[in-house]
């Protein structure tokens, strides 16, 4: 029997984005519905675009459908997500990080090159592509989707089938893992030093004035902003998607014949020139940044992006590499509880900010800085505060872990290759 042949589907830009809206929309009422992915801090966009990838699947299966969805946008909004980091990052806050935000970010840079390296070890003693392991590794479990998508073109055109499918699978379980393991570590260790949950928890008298903490230690608390501020945080958007478009064309005909590790994915520029452009405009012209514009249309963008990234997810392609991911995210997430547990808790402090912090970087070493925050959350609801912890952990999770992780991924993938 002849098999029927597939028949594909083109989706432009236009219909894309009329897609991914309603796939945000369907991801928002089931993690309303649905208690368990609230719990796990799955976010809107991989909830109903699971769902829309299994349709897809379904469609494929059963009708021989497949779709082709325009990228063009999808790009686009991971730039500016990138760029939302970057133009985050204000070097006065990372002052007030001191010492320990220094030690944290060597912890989380040195077990980067842990994950890579069993990552890699692991792809090979199976016998498939080294670059798998790092699929597998720091490109989804610290990088999250946004870096699985990020690399995914870079490492098929080297070599690699399949790699952002892959990447976006492999991401979407670090989400589930880091939210699982973030909690019983920390609460491990809180126990240990017989810390007694509190009935009732009043940090009003221990606030330290940082924008950071109240971003993240009150997360119910509204944001506005103004057309003023929208058009500006458009326009500094625009300039790093910009720049990040002319420097990827540089790098590959000046830089890379030099040195072929200067050969950066695009989104590296963006976030590189975000981080410039937000320091030269507060500190040398006294430009007020309105973070608040920044992170609504960073965050609205990841979302948009998510979305498509998962609506382009072709479940039929993994199920061939299913078991020897499956092992290497496995051991991944025992190697990260390990670490957390007796090098990340005992090089800050071994106190209870310590643990508090073994818990975050739980959350983004296997997922994403929302799930660093809401495992955090979870542990000061019922033993209190940690103000430290909700300084450090932002920073290094949204921002400085990008660029170790990208300088370390450069150096995996020039040696495999």
């Amino acid at each position: 029997m002849q098999t029927p042949e597939l028949t594909t589907w083109q989706i432009n830009s236009y219909y894309t984005l009329i897609i991914a809206t309603i796939v945000l929309l369907f991801g928002r009422y089931l993690v309303r519905k649905y208690r368990f992915l609230q719990d796990f801090n799955i976010p809107e966009p991989v909830a109903g675009g699971l769902v829309a990838a299994v349709i897809i699947y379904a469609l494929y299966l059963f009708n021989h459908v497949s779709f082709a969805f325009d990228k063009s946008l999808r790009e686009a909004f991971m730039l500016v997500f990138f760029s939302s980091i970057g133009l985050s990052a204000d070097f006065s806050r990372l002052k007030a990080g001191g010492m320990p935000l220094v030690i944290f970010t060597i912890v989380v840079g040195v077990f980067i090159a842990v994950q890579n390296a069993v990552g890699v070890g692991l792809a090979v003693a199976l016998d498939q592509n080294p670059l798998l392991g790092l699929v597998a590794g720091s490109i989804t479990m610290t990088g999250g989707h946004g870096t699985a998508a990020g690399w995914g073109p870079d490492l098929e055109k080297i070599g690699l089938a399949n790699a952002t499918d892959i990447g976006i699978a492999c991401a979407t379980f670090g989400l589930v893992a880091g939210g699982l393991i973030g909690g019983p570590v920390a609460r491990r260790l809180i126990n240990k030093m017989q810390r007694k949950p509190l009935e009732t928890i009043d940090d009003g008298g221990n606030d330290t004035g940082e924008d950071a903490n109240d971003m993240f230690e009150k997360p119910e608390r509204k944001r506005l902003i103004t057309a003023s501020s929208a058009i500006d945080t458009l326009a500094m958007f625009a300039a790093c998607l910009a720049f990040a478009e002319i420097m990827d064309g540089i790098d590959k005909v000046y830089f890379k014949p030099v040195l072929a590790i200067l050969d950066l994915p695009k989104f590296v520029w963006a976030l590189a020139f975000g981080v410039i452009l937000r320091n030269v405009l507060t500190n040398i012209f006294r430009f007020n940044m309105f973070d608040r514009a920044i992170d609504v249309f960073g965050n609205a963008s990841l979302s948009l992006f998510l979305a498509m990234a998962l609506l382009d997810l072709k479940l039929w392609q993994l199920t061939a590499l299913a078991l020897p991911v499956t092992i290497i995210l496995l051991v991944q997430v025992v190697v990260m509880a390990l670490y957390a547990t007796f090098i990340t808790y005992t090089l800050m402090g071994r106190d209870y900010d310590a643990a508090v912090l073994a818990a975050g970087h739980c959350g983004f070493g296997l997922g994403a800085t929302p799930t660093a925050v809401a495992n955090m959350q979870s542990v000061t609801e019922r033993f209190g505060p940690s103000h430290k912890a909700f300084l450090i952990v932002p920073m290094v999770g949204a921002f400085l872990v990008d660029l170790i992780n990208a300088g370390l991924l450069q150096t995996f993938v020039k040696a495999i290759h």
